[in-house]
């Protein structure tokens, strides 16, 4: 039997599926039947994943090429016995792992999400008895029962219905219940169209119905799932992979420099130990020690920012991937749309009436009569329309004190909003037309109907709604405008649907029948005909207005906007018109071209990137379709970021460069699988997020392009020491005070600065596009050729004024400072002058400088600082030169800053 389980089950007789899988449909399992399944298959719940343990994430902080640098670097110090150096080196090393741990800790809990999912009971055939027992003991062949608020506790094929409605739009993304059928289908129709099966994890919404578990824990669909989780790539994010690249390249080009170096020192017949001193000078000055740190803080920054706009970061580096987001795959339901059913039009009486507002709330919103208001109940028909919405259903909406919700089935539920937007007390209308029977919705007739006594008590009404071809074929006349009898017009009626249709509406119709003489209950036979056509309703599952203004912002900073939805594709089609994706809307008569599951599952893997790229709509898409859409984006180099709500996201959601997920409607899987969370499921904070991440990515780089030419006159200094057979003008040890002092209190500040203006307007980064340009690659050499000309001319400057060589270091170390300081100045923008905007717009600068000042004071004149880092007190002469040597450079980097744009294209 355990070849069987991951059979498709859809297209066979339900008697061959029972006969297959060995079950009883009287008695269902006995014992031991039980009990040898539940060996052969185990509990019905999800296998757990191990990940990586807390030691093996700590180790792996050391596993990189510029730490590798450093910890060789420590090592070759301590032998030396230079202990101070070897100590702070491994400090930094030490430190930089420390954050970087942190940084990792929150682990991913996808797949224990899931796992959660799967806990609940079922009423299960047992023995010849109805039992109710924990779902994990399920097996397959057991038969089960299902009733309205139940959860699907496993896979299964249904054998018997009664207007068994189920919510698959966790699964599936289907935005309203599907009725269930019993017969079986084609062998090719998609899991979203199987309507005689059942997925774990789904809700029963209204009906009855009987299965047979074929499948439990890892072979259900949500275990499938499961697995796409856990195979989908976890992808670098764009500033990582060019960090990493980076970090390469500094790797061996220090190390080509450092034997370079040594070499030429031992062949000038230098000490073999001031040579080796020299190669870790080298090493850890041409290391920008300050960068993980910096890196990880100035997201985190972006954290804190992004959270005070509704978007919570889970993991760090997604805060700089919306920055260079080009393409956003966006589910439909609860994600672009309200995740509520909306009456949009209303037609009564011959007449077309619109319905304002979106979603539950009643008090939002009113009905117009072409684009006007009017009084609703002017209108006869209308108001008989409305009416029978009320009246002929079984749901209820509620009011909390956060919002409007429907108990039952959000098609009915909708019917209430308008009937209280034209002023009718849905209380008041149940009190005078109280209801004597009903006769269910069943998938057979397509409608449901019901009995009440009239106001006066003096007769009997019938009310009735259901599919328009249900309703239209059992009418004889229809209502006029003014609530009167007149002749049945279906053609016009039909064509009016047709309209509605084409628009991605669901239409119901309604009708009425008034008794000649009372009965006792109704029945079919009552509304097979005479019925009076009173009118339509049609809604649909209406997009968020914001979510509109953010598509267009979206597509104002070049970013694509696609939808991935499993619902069908005219209603899919109908909402990308509406919202405008690409451009695309309702008004200008152009509709964005859509691509279903099916015809993605006919194209090949070159073929679907070429369509990926070209296409906006992608409908009834199964999960493992929406894994491989995301892949296809990125195989053209897209940096991808993917939305959603539901389990079906989930495996696209961590596949994508960024995954965002709903923090209100969101499932706790799709949740656990992003990258990100909106904590008020609305698209318009993706925008927001996005512009966070593109000022993080801007703050980034600016650090990058400051902290660099530091690291760069660093190791020019020390080469040109060596090749010219003169003392090294600064030691490791105040390399590295350098490094991560600077870093801490100067650079850092860079990453309050606030976002440039125009932010929004323009293309996202090409994510091949380096992190430095040709233009910021020649401010670095242009800064770093002016610290190594200042530091070593002071250098010797105080040599020859006979200064001692810890006073000579010392004026080095603090050129390196205060040339930085300066410089930091120039970094708050790399294309503006920092006076254009505003010299005290960041006042986080000026509170780093000073602390930056005392530091220095301290490591010059502080008796214990002196020993430790060999530095000695200077005079204030000595301070004049250093300060004009930094004045100078920021008027060098203003004015290449002015002069660039006017002599180059780039």
């Amino acid at each position: 039997m355990s070849s069987l389980i991951d059979k498709h089950w859809h297209h066979l007789p339900k008697e061959e599926v029972v006969d297959l899988l060995d079950g009883n449909l009287e008695k269902g399992l006995d014992q031991f039947e039980i009990k040898h399944l539940q060996e052969t298959f185990g509990p019905n719940a999800l296998t757990a994943k191990k990940g990586k343990g807390p030691l093996k994430r700590f180790l792996l902080q050391f596993h990189q090429p510029l730490i590798y640098i450093l910890i060789v670097s420590g090592i070759i110090t301590a032998l030396l016995q230079e202990w101070v150096d070897s100590g702070v080196i491994f400090g930094v090393v030490l430190v930089n792992a420390i954050i970087g741990y942190i940084q990792e800790a929150k682990a991913v809990n996808a797949l224990a999400a899931l796992a959660r999912t799967m806990t609940t009971e079922a009423t299960v055939l047992r023995q010849g008895e109805k039992k109710h027992i924990p779902a994990t003991e399920l097996v397959p062949g057991d038969i089960v029962l299902l009733a309205s608020g139940d959860k699907v506790p496993a896979d299964m094929r249904l054998l018997a219905v009664k207007d068994l409605r189920v919510d698959e739009s966790a699964l599936t993304g289907e935005s309203l219940p599907v009725e269930k059928k019993e017969g079986e289908l084609d062998h090719d129709t998609l899991p979203a169209d199987r309507l005689n099966m059942t997925y774990a994890s789904s809700l029963v919404t209204y009906g009855q119905g009987k299965g047979i578990v074929t499948a439990t824990g890892d072979h259900t669909e949500v275990g499938r799932i499961s697995e796409l989780i856990a195979s989908a790539d976890e992808l670098a994010t764009p500033l990582t992979r060019k960090i990493a690249h980076f970090s390469h390249i500094l790797l061996y080009a220090i190390l080509a420099l450092t034997v370079l170096t040594v070499a030429v020192g031992i062949l000038r017949g230098q000490a073999p130990f001031d040579m080796f001193m020299a190669a870790v000078a080298l090493a850890v000055g041409a290391i920008p020690e300050g960068l993980p740190a910096a890196v990880t803080i100035t997201l985190a920054i972006g954290v804190s920012r992004m959270a005070k706009r509704r978007a919570i970061i889970r993991k760090l580096p997604a805060v700089e991937t919306l920055g260079s987001t080009t393409v956003i795959c966006s589910d439909k339901t609860g994600t672009l749309t309200e995740n509520q059913m909306t009456v949009q039009k209303i037609m009564a009486g011959g007449i077309e009436y619109n319905v304002t507002g979106a979603g539950y709330n009643p008090l939002t919103g009113k009905i117009l009569q072409e684009g006007n208001s009017f009084d609703p109940g002017s209108s006869p028909a209308l108001v008989e329309c409305l009416r029978a919405g009320i009246l002929c259903n079984d749901s209820l909406l509620l009011s909390t004190d956060k919002e409007w919700r429907v108990q039952g089935d959000p098609t009915e539920g909708a019917l209430f909003v308008p009937a209280i937007k034209g002023g009718i007390d849905l209380a008041e209308q149940k009190s005078r037309f109280p209801r004597l029977d009903v006769l269910p919705f069943e998938s057979e007739h397509q409608y449901m109907a019901t009995l009440h006594k009239s106001e006066d008590n003096s007769k009997q009404l019938i009310y009735i709604k259901g599919a328009v071809e249900a309703v239209l074929a059992r009418c004889a006349s229809q209502l006029d405008a003014g609530g009167s009898g007149s002749a049945l017009d279906a053609d016009t009626i039909i064509h009016q649907v047709e309209h509605m249709a084409e628009m991605g509406l669901r239409v119901l119709a309604f009708a009425e029948k008034e008794l000649a003489a009372a009965i006792d209950g109704i029945s079919h036979d009552d509304v097979r005909s005479d019925l009076v056509f009173i009118g339509l309703m049609a809604m649909m599952d209406p997009p968020r207005a914001e979510a509109i203004q953010a598509v267009k912002a979206c597509r104002n900073a070049g970013i694509s906007v696609k939808m991935i939805t499993g619902d069908h594709a005219v209603t899919a089609a109908a909402i990308a018109g509406q919202i405008g994706l690409d451009g695309m809307t309702t008004e200008n008569g152009a509709m964005p071209r859509v691509l279903t599951g099916r015809d993605l599952a006919a194209l090949s893997d070159r073929e679907l990137i070429e369509q990926a790229e070209k296409t906006s709509v992608f409908a009834r898409v199964a999960p493992e379709q929406k894994l491989r859409l995301v892949a296809a984006l990125q195989s053209r180099g897209h940096v991808v970021a993917m939305t959603g709500d539901g389990v079906n996201d989930a495996p696209a959601l961590k596949q994508a460069d960024i995954g965002v997920a709903m923090g209100i409607t969101g499932t706790e899987v799709s949740k656990e699988a992003a990258d990100m969370v909106l904590t008020d499921d609305n698209f318009s904070s993706i925008e927001a997020a996005v512009e966070e991440g593109r000022g993080v990515f801007d703050n980034l780089t600016k650090f990058i392009v400051w902290t660099l030419p530091t690291n760069l006159g660093e190791g020019l200094v020390i080469m040109a020491a060596i090749f010219f057979g003169a003392t090294l003008p600064i030691l490791p040890v105040q390399i590295l005070w350098i490094n991560m002092t600077t870093a801490g209190f100067l650079g850092l500040m860079l990453a309050f600065e606030p976002k440039e203006p125009g932010i929004m307007t323009r293309m996202p980064r090409d994510p091949k596009t380096p992190i430095l340009t040709n233009t910021l690659i020649g401010r670095i050499l242009l800064v770093g050729g002016l610290l190594l000309v200042a530091s070593f001319a002071l250098f010797q400057w105080e040599l020859a004024r006979g200064a001692d060589i810890a006073q000579a270091r010392t004026v080095a170390v603090n050129v390196f400072v205060v040339m930085e300081l300066f410089y930091l100045f120039n970094c708050r923008s790399l294309t503006k002058s920092v006076f254009q905007l505003g010299f005290f717009s960041n006042m986080w600068v000026f509170g780093g400088v000073a602390i930056m000042l005392l530091f220095q004071l301290v490591y010059t004149y502080l008796p214990v600082m002196n020993r430790l880092f060999q530095s000695a007190p200077i005079d204030f002469g000595a301070w004049a030169r250093i300060v004009a040597a930094g004045l100078l450079a920021f008027l060098i980097v203003e004015a290449e800053k002015w002069l660039r744009p006017r002599f180059s294209n780039e």
